[in-house]
C-alpha cells in the first residue's frame, strides 16, 4: 500500500479516516481530524461539524491567511475563529469555483443508521455535504458521512472516496453497491481506522468492489 495515488496529474493522499489532501498546483484538504500537520491549504471543505470532520484544533494545523473554507453553517460557527481568508457557507445542490477549482456540493445523509428509532446519525435535513473537486479535469467525490443514496446515480467522477466502516455511514458491502451505481473509474475507501472500522473493511471493500480500488496507507 502507499499513501499517494496519482490520477491525471492530481494527487491525492489519505490523511487517515475521512480526511484528505487534494493537490494539483492549488493544496485542497478535506475534513482534517488527527493530522499531524502539513503544508497550508488554499482551499479546505468541511462536509459537516461533527468533531471527527470540523475540528479546530486539526483545522488550525493547515489554515492561514491565504485558505478560503467551504462548509455548513453549523461548522462555520467554530470554523470562523481561524484565521483563514473566508468562510463561505454551503448546502447541497451548490457549485463554486476559487481560482482555477471546481466544487459542487452534494448532500450526504443517513437512510439506515439511527442514533435510536426514526432519528438518524446523519439527517438529511442537516444539509451535511459530500463534494465533486475538479482539478486539472479530475472529477473526484469525497462522500463525507453518508449511507448509499439515490442521488448517486447522477455522480461521473473519476474517482470515489467513499466510507466503509458502518455504523454511522455505509458498511463495505454497501459502499459496493455504490460504485456500482456512481459512474467512477477508481474507488478508495476511507472512514475506517480510527473512531470505527479497520482495515478488514477496505480490504472487504477492495475484493467485492467491481471497479478498480486502491487502499491507501494513512500518511
Amino acid at each position: 500500500m502507499t499513501r499517494l495515488f496519482e490520477y491525471g496529474g492530481v494527487k491525492i493522499t489519505w490523511l487517515g479516516h475521512d480526511s484528505f489532501k487534494i493537490k494539483n498546483g492549488k493544496t485542497v484538504y478535506i475534513d482534517p481530524y488527527e493530522i499531524k500537520g502539513g503544508e497550508e491549504a488554499d482551499i479546505l471543505l468541511v462536509s459537516h461539524d461533527h468533531m471527527d470532520h470540523c475540528s479546530l484544533e486539526d483545522v488550525k494545523k493547515i489554515v492561514s491567511a491565504k485558505t478560503t473554507i467551504v462548509t455548513t453553517a453549523e461548522s462555520k460557527r467554530k470554523l470562523s475563529k481561524t484565521k483563514a481568508k473566508e468562510v463561505r457557507v454551503a448546502r447541497p445542490g451548490q457549485k463554486i469555483l476559487i481560482d482555477d477549482v471546481s466544487i459542487e456540493t452534494v448532500p450526504a445523509y443517513n437512510v439506515n443508521k439511527f442514533r435510536s428509532p426514526g432519528n438518524p446519525f446523519h439527517p438529511k435535513e442537516s444539509e451535511m455535504l459530500g463534494f465533486i473537486i475538479t482539478m486539472n479535469k479530475v472529477r473526484i467525490y469525497h462522500a463525507g458521512d453518508t449511507d448509499f443514496i439515490p442521488e448517486m446515480e447522477h455522480f461521473n467522477v473519476d474517482v470515489a472516496c467513499l466510507p466503509v466502516s458502518g455504523t454511522y455511514v455505509m458498511t463495505a458491502e454497501e459502499a459496493v453497491e455504490a460504485t456500482k451505481h456512481i459512474k467512477l473509474k477508481v474507488a478508495i475507501p476511507m472512514h475506517y481506522g480510527s473512531i470505527v472500522g479497520d482495515e478488514g473493511d477496505a480490504e472487504r471493500f477492495r475484493t467485492l468492489a467491481p471497479c478498480e480500488v486502491r487502499v491507501l496507507s494513512k500518511e
